[in-house]
């Protein structure tokens, strides 16, 4: 089965000009979206899948409609496949059913693709700004008032009298924060420990 998906404002004339290429395909069913709906949802998008079962195909007039970046859109796709849908764009001549699992791993290397290209952004920017004499990340050391809550932690730890939960509800801290403040105390932190008594 062939279940169509539109994205597209109220008074963009492209909406029924995606719907009528949907059903002209063959689509039984077509979920909407609107493209200027405020936040990240795309219930259409999420109704249709729902409706979906292994083996069919969801249509898209344009690949844009599917995502709203390429990371979205190559997510979206990759998840598709990993669902056993098919996928089939009509513009962009893209059709799963006719490329079998080859567009897939087209879609996944684009996705690692995008990662490489955040992860060498991110590598240049700290460079630059080292250069520059910033340094990325958290400063490093604790404020007066987190170095005497480390104290603390390390006292309370040390005396094996209260879990590490305990602790940390009597220190109003989180359990990765508490390990976080040992290591700054210099405490070679065991396996949890349950209380001895």
């Amino acid at each position: 089965m062939k279940v169509g998906y539109a994205r597209a404002s109220n008074k963009d004339p492209e909406a029924s000009i995606q719907i009528d290429a949907l059903k002209q395909a063959g689509c039984q069913h077509i979920f909407t979206d609107k493209i200027d709906s405020p936040g990240k949802d795309l219930p259409g998008l999420e109704t249709a899948l729902k409706h979906m079962e292994m083996g069919d195909t969801l249509v898209v007039y344009r690949l844009e409609r599917l995502g709203r970046s390429l990371a979205n859109l190559v997510g979206t796709v990759n998840r598709l496949g990993k669902l056993g849908f098919g996928f089939q764009s009509l513009r962009d001549s893209i059709d799963t059913t006719s490329g079998g699992q080859f567009i897939y791993q087209i879609f996944a290397t684009l996705s690692e693709f995008e990662r490489d290209v955040i992860r060498e952004r991110t590598k240049v920017g700290l460079a630059a700004a080292r250069a520059r004499g910033r340094m990325g990340g958290r400063p490093k050391g604790l404020s007066k008032k987190a170095q005497n809550t480390a104290v603390m932690a390390e006292k309370l730890y040390q005396e094996k009298e209260l879990t590490v939960i305990e602790i940390c509800k009597q220190l109003s801290i989180s359990k990765p924060t508490f390990y976080n403040y040992l290591r700054h105390q210099g405490v070679t932190i065991g396996a949890p420990r349950e209380k001895t008594s």
